[in-house]
């Protein structure tokens, strides 16, 4: 069983930053990639970034220089860092990894709870 718990959402002014923080725990043997989703109301869900066990990223265009995604591979922990933030980016964040619960055992998708960012004009 692996529980992504995220932190770090709120409610910003444009212009703004926040870090989110996205915490892995339970049974992990490897790490194939983890991510950064966001879904606004009424849209689908959208892949804002994206970082391999390898740390090489990738970022949606409309982040791109904004945004910067890192992991701490020691805490299983990934963050996003989000700066000058404008009220397109107001929507709820998912934490996403792939990984492999056991040497064994085929790569699975999970994903956190979300956390709620609001940018405010």
């Amino acid at each position: 069983q692996v529980q992504l718990v995220e932190s770090g959402g709120g409610l910003v002014q444009a212009g703004g930053s926040l870090r989110l923080s996205c915490a892995a725990s339970g049974s992990i043997f490897s790490i194939n990639i983890m991510g950064w989703y966001r879904q606004a109301p009424g849209k689908q869900r959208e892949l804002v970034a994206t970082i391999t066990s390898g740390a090489n990223t990738n970022y949606v265009d409309s982040v791109k220089g904004r945004f910067t995604i890192s992991r701490d591979n020691a805490k299983n922990t990934m963050y996003l860092q989000m700066n000058t933030l404008n009220p397109e980016d107001t929507a709820v964040y998912y934490c996403h990894l792939r990984a492999k619960s056991s040497p064994h055992s085929r790569t699975a998708d999970y994903w956190g709870q979300g956390t709620q960012v609001t940018v405010s004009s």
